[in-house]
């Protein structure tokens, strides 16, 4: 009997193991010295890949960044959704599942910040920006089920209150710049914040 899910073929094999070497040698580079100071060529070359190959995956360093902070983004978010079953109330359970992504976007806060920039005012019509807003998506829905299942509200007011949660996230993480200023204290003053949304 024939599988229901073929193993992929070599060319999409090949692909998977393009793409894993170029975002380990993004994530590499971009975490050692900035987005900034890092070159398409250098990625490439760490990746060992020809330089228009890497073009194929992303078309500009800003989409590489994409690339790489949402693989990052989400594999933060599933860890913050598998804590935030634990919590003991709800403002625990939100900023139980807040905290890995607050984490991850301060590993380099000059990379975070561009991140960030990159969500809210990049190409919509690329697909790692469009990958990234689905992945924040994703962030206020996991919220808006914690708010339902603890917080006994409503869809529509869980859905809008999850929308305001997700902006002082984002504005919390992309209005401290100073890489001195540790993740515990971005995640108290949101912490600080949404307890006032939810009264808790």
């Amino acid at each position: 009997m024939p599988s229901s899910n073929p193993q992929p073929g070599r060319r999409e094999r090949n692909k998977r193991e393009k793409l894993e070497r170029i975002i380990a040698a993004a994530s590499e580079l971009f975490a050692t010295y900035g987005v900034d100071e890092v070159t398409t060529q250098q990625i490439a070359d760490a990746a060992d890949i020809a330089t228009g190959t890497l073009f194929l995956y992303a078309k500009s360093k800003s989409e590489l960044l994409l690339m790489v902070q949402n693989h990052h983004y989400e594999k933060s978010l599933e860890q913050g959704i598998k804590a935030a079953q634990s919590a003991q109330n709800t403002v625990d359970a939100v900023m139980a599942l807040l905290a890995p992504i607050i984490d991850c976007n301060r590993k380099h806060v000059g990379n975070g910040r561009v991140y960030l920039r990159e969500m809210a005012f990049g190409d919509s019509a690329e697909p790692h920006h469009h990958e990234a807003l689905r992945i924040a998506g994703l962030t206020e829905r996991a919220i808006a089920e914690l708010l339902g299942a603890q917080g006994n509200l409503e869809a529509p007011q869980a859905a809008i209150t999850a929308r305001v949660i997700t902006s002082i996230q984002f504005l919390a993480m992309a209005a401290t710049p100073d890489p001195a200023v540790a993740s515990a204290a971005v995640a108290h003053d949101m912490r600080a914040q949404i307890a006032v949304i939810l009264r808790r």
